[in-house]
């Protein structure tokens, strides 16, 4: 039982090393053979140029062949896994043709997780368990009216004039700027169409109190299911989201007027001239900390009395062993493929697991990956 760990991008390592320290039979793919021999080859001569014929012709049976690629190729190596009878782990969202393989993944016995690493991934860990809590406590009712809040941010732990700053391309920022979201604010469906629409602020309860500035992110409703909200509960708020740095709406209003104008093959041209003119100006310098700041809320209200509330705040910086977000994205992914070679996630397409061993387990794990991992009981 072979583990393919396919990409050696800056969120991959801490995982990927981890798993082959522990031993596990691990081979490295990577499109660049010397960046992956960067990463990890003081640990192994095992790595590889990315081919998906290459990888065809050795995936076996109950390998577990995990794509931390660009996410076009995901759908294609899960399809690889399927045809060979080998597992897979990804750490993105889900996408519909990845959903649609679940029938496949089944029959032929194929376990293939997604949404395992940080933002999705974590956030999904945290909400499985308030709600778990919140069903299993005394202040249960199905008629409390219920807000659920999920907000996750990389943001500099020293903060700069621009309020951000890039790990990776900042494209991929620049690109989700243009993405709709849907939640539900005041009992009531709340579509943005762009993100600066909807900023707000939000108090996390961290040790000594801290505000940021908050936006709903994608479409937060098919997570009410995944979460087991009961279809019957009255519910006043749900969202899932972005945090930034306070001042960052003012930092960003010029990006925000330029990119709302661009349209077209010209603006997407434009916006990789942006992305290459951030990067050079705003990405973090050598052994400089990043942070990573998550906060998982569940609130049940009886009348105007909170009859049970309690938040998930993480605080993560990076360290001489690397970034906060390698670490909290890829760890979790390691963990992942454990759990599928141990037979502990059913065949199917899957995200982050509800089972509660399980997300105890991750938790424990996660807990040693933050500077400051706690749950608030603010009834307490």
């Amino acid at each position: 039982m072979t583990i393919h760990w396919c990409g050696t991008g800056l969120s991959a390592i801490p995982g990927l090393r981890r798993l082959i320290e522990a031993g596990h039979p691990v081979t490295v793919w990577n499109r660049t053979v010397e960046k992956a021999q960067e990463a990890v080859g003081d640990l192994t001569q095992d790595i590889r140029a990315f081919d998906i014929d290459a990888l065809g012709a050795v995936l076996a049976k109950e390998d577990v062949v995990v794509s931390m690629l660009p996410g076009d190729w995901h759908v294609p190596v899960a399809e690889l896994a399927i045809a060979k009878g080998a597992n897979f782990v990804s750490s993105s969202y889900i996408a519909p043709e990845m959903r649609a393989l679940d029938d496949k993944a089944r029959a032929a016995g194929v376990t293939l997780v997604n949404e395992v690493g940080l933002d999705p991934g974590i956030d999904h860990l945290m909400a499985h368990s308030l709600v778990e809590q919140y069903r299993a406590s005394d202040a249960y009712d199905g008629e409390n009216h219920l807000s659920f809040i999920s907000y996750c941010g990389g943001i500099p732990k020293h903060e700069n004039p621009f309020r951000y700053k890039f790990s990776w391309s900042p494209l991929g920022v620049l690109k989700a700027l243009r993405s709709p979201s849907k939640s539900i604010r005041n009992y009531e469906p709340f579509d943005v169409a762009r993100p600066w629409d909807a900023i707000s602020s939000y108090e996390a309860p961290l040790p000594t109190p801290e505000s940021f500035e908050v936006y709903p992110n994608r479409d937060s409703l098919p997570f009410m299911a995944q979460y087991h909200f009961d279809g019957t509960w009255p519910v006043k708020e749900f969202v899932r989201g972005t945090l930034r740095l306070n001042g960052w709406t003012e930092a960003w209003d010029g990006v925000f007027k330029e990119v709302e104008s661009l349209s077209g093959p010209e603006g997407d041209a434009r916006l990789v001239e942006m992305s290459d003119q951030f990067w050079a100006e705003n990405a973090y310098d050598e052994g400089e900390p990043d942070r990573v700041v998550m906060c998982v809320s569940l609130k049940a209200e009886k009348g105007d009395a909170v009859a049970w509330h309690k938040t998930y705040v993480m605080d993560a910086w990076g360290d001489e062993n690397g970034t906060a977000m390698a670490r909290l994205v890829s760890i979790p992914v390691s963990l992942a493929i454990e759990a599928v070679m141990g037979g502990k996630i059913s065949a199917g397409v899957h995200a982050a697991p509800n089972d509660p061993k399980l997300v105890d387990a991750w938790m424990s794990e996660i807990d040693t990956l933050a500077q400051h991992l706690q749950v608030v009981d603010h009834n307490a």
